[in-house]
C-alpha cells in the first residue's frame, strides 16, 4: 500500500516524501509527455484489428460538484466514464500521467486531432506502451465514442508539456486528406462531447480555446487539416452548449 501511495505521489509532484527509487521513476515518466514526436501516420495508418473488447459501457456521467472542490481526492473506479454514452476502453498507462485535474490543473483547452487510420489502429496504439501517447476521447464515423483515459489525467497528446496538462484530447477516426471520414455523425457526437467538456470546466467555446493539433505550438501535425469544418463544428458546439446550460 505504501510502495502505491508512493507512486501516486511522485506521479502529482508530491516526491516530498518518496523514496529516491520510486522518486527517480516517477520523474521519468512523467517526463514523457514532453515535446513529443508522434509519427502517428506511421503508427496509425492500416492496422485493422479485431474489435477491442475490453470495453465497458458508460455507467453514466458523473457527478459534477466536486470537480471544483480544492483537495478533495476524485472518485475512481474502473470501468467510469466522464461523458455519458461513452464506452471506457483503457489506455496503456504509460501514455498517460495520473493528475487530479482541475485541482491540480486548471483545465482551459479542447484539442481536436484525427488518427490518421482507423478507429481500431487508434486503440491499438494507444495500448501500446511503446507508443508514448493516447488521447483521452476517440470519436468514430457513426458517432460512437470511446473514452480511453480520464479527463482528471494528463494524456500524452499534444507534444507539448503544458497543453497536455491543460487540455481535453478528442481523436477522430479517419484521414486528413479524407473530409469525407468527417460525417454528421461525428460532427454532431463530437460536438456534444466538446460542449459537456466546455460546461464542465468553464471553457469559451470559441477558436481560442478548441483548436487543432496543427495550432499546438511545437507541433509538426496538420490535424485536423482544412477538410475540417470550423464553422460548422463551432456552430453545434454552441447549440450544444447552450442545451446543456
Amino acid at each position: 500500500m505504501e510502495e502505491t501511495q508512493a507512486r501516486r505521489d511522485t506521479a502529482r509532484g508530491l516526491s516530498r516524501d518518496v523514496p529516491q527509487q520510486s522518486r527517480s521513476e516517477g520523474l521519468a515518466r512523467a517526463s514523457r509527455d514532453g515535446d513529443r514526436r508522434i509519427g502517428r501516420r506511421a503508427l496509425l495508418i492500416g492496422g485493422a484489428v479485431a474489435a477491442v473488447a475490453t470495453g465497458v459501457l458508460a455507467r453514466g456521467e458523473l457527478g459534477h460538484l466536486w470537480w471544483r472542490v480544492p483537495g478533495v481526492s476524485k472518485p475512481r473506479k474502473e470501468g467510469d466514464v466522464d461523458y455519458v454514452g461513452a464506452r471506457w476502453v483503457a489506455a496503456s498507462s504509460a501514455n498517460w500521467r495520473m493528475a487530479d485535474r482541475p485541482d491540480d490543473y486548471d483545465v482551459d483547452r479542447v484539442i481536436i486531432h484525427v488518427t490518421q487510420g482507423s478507429f481500431a489502429s487508434a486503440v491499438k496504439v494507444f495500448q501500446d506502451p511503446d507508443h508514448g501517447a493516447a488521447a483521452h476521447y476517440i470519436v468514430r464515423e457513426d458517432g460512437r465514442i470511446t473514452q480511453m483515459i480520464r479527463e482528471l489525467d494528463v494524456a500524452f497528446h499534444a507534444g507539448n508539456r503544458e497543453y497536455n496538462e491543460r487540455s481535453v484530447g478528442i481523436e477522430h477516426a479517419g484521414f486528413v486528406e479524407r473530409p469525407e471520414d468527417f460525417t454528421d455523425a461525428m460532427y454532431a457526437a463530437s460536438a456534444r462531447l466538446t460542449a459537456r467538456i466546455c460546461v464542465r470546466y468553464g471553457i469559451p467555446v470559441d477558436r481560442e480555446h478548441i483548436i487543432g493539433h496543427v495550432e499546438v505550438p511545437g507541433t509538426d501535425h496538420t490535424d485536423p487539416g482544412p477538410g475540417w469544418d470550423w464553422k460548422k463544428y463551432l456552430r453545434l458546439v454552441e447549440e450544444a452548449t447552450k442545451a446543456s446550460a
